[in-house]
């Protein structure tokens, strides 16, 4: 059985952030998220996009706080179309996150788009910043075209700029209305081995099973980061959604 313990506060000063377990406290009533609201869930990120422009709220409903972004028509990327910010939590050898996705009635699914992971490294990796073994990893997943999903990941042996896509069985497709249990699990490789290990499920049936994944090249780094972004794209207008929608996620814990 796992235990999450939740971000804590303090009488009088700023939440603490645990180490892992942890879990995302939404707390509050429905409407929007502020800055001010963000800064006590999600302590120490140093970057936000989507939230100052007022593209994610809370939603209170089925028992739970669900943190919605709405997505910008016409527009792609975390900082015009869609929500995105890093969450330091602690170096660890391997780390698992879930997280209850919902996705709006009519969900414009478009080419693609972004769905939260975990990262690790120095550096922000991802946005076409290849993994160079050195400067981190990133380990997110994507829904494409008619909501069909996967695994996208910068790794030290990816083929491209962009990473590598690990798709999901064919017959799976995201549904709208309807929530999933979402699950990512990156263990790290030993340094010089592609022993490394990334596994994703949805609704607990595994989608995505890899153990030859090599995430770096020296020890001084390990997942260390949850990375919530969200949006559309791809990387032109093409991706863009031609309609409102949203996607909301709620029960954020990750464990190691």
């Amino acid at each position: 059985m796992r235990f999450f313990l939740i971000l804590l506060w303090v009488s009088g000063s700023s939440p603490l952030l645990a180490d892992l377990p942890l879990g995302i406290s939404l707390a509050g009533d429905s409407g929007p998220y502020t800055i001010k609201r963000w800064k006590h869930d999600w302590p120490g990120c140093e970057f936000e996009g989507g939230i100052a422009q007022g593209r994610v709220a809370i939603v209170v409903h089925d028992a739970l706080s669900w943190l919605r972004v709405n997505f910008a028509v016409g527009q792609i990327g975390p900082e015009r179309g869609g929500a995105g910010w890093r969450m330091p939590f602690g170096r660890h050898e391997a780390a698992e996150l879930s997280y209850t996705l919902r996705f709006s009635k009519d969900f414009d699914f478009v080419k693609g788009g972004k769905l939260p992971g975990l990262c690790g490294g120095p550096d922000n990796v991802s946005g076409g910043r290849r993994a160079t073994g050195t400067n981190g990893f990133s380990a997110r997943l994507m829904w494409r075209k008619e909501g069909r999903g996967e695994a996208y990941v910068y790794h030290k042996n990816q083929k491209g700029d962009y990473g590598d896509s690990f798709a999901f069985p064919a017959d799976f497709r995201f549904p709208t209305e309807t929530p999933v249990k979402v699950r990512i699990a990156v263990t790290m490789n030993a340094v010089g081995e592609r022993d490394g290990t990334l596994r994703v499920w949805i609704d607990e049936k595994l989608l995505v099973e890899r153990t030859d994944m090599e995430w770096r090249t020296m020890d001084s780094f390990g997942v260390d980061g949850l990375y919530f972004e969200t949006f559309h794209g791809g990387g032109d207008a093409s991706w863009a959604p031609t309609r409102a929608c949203w996607a909301e996620f709620a029960e954020m814990k990750v464990g190691g």
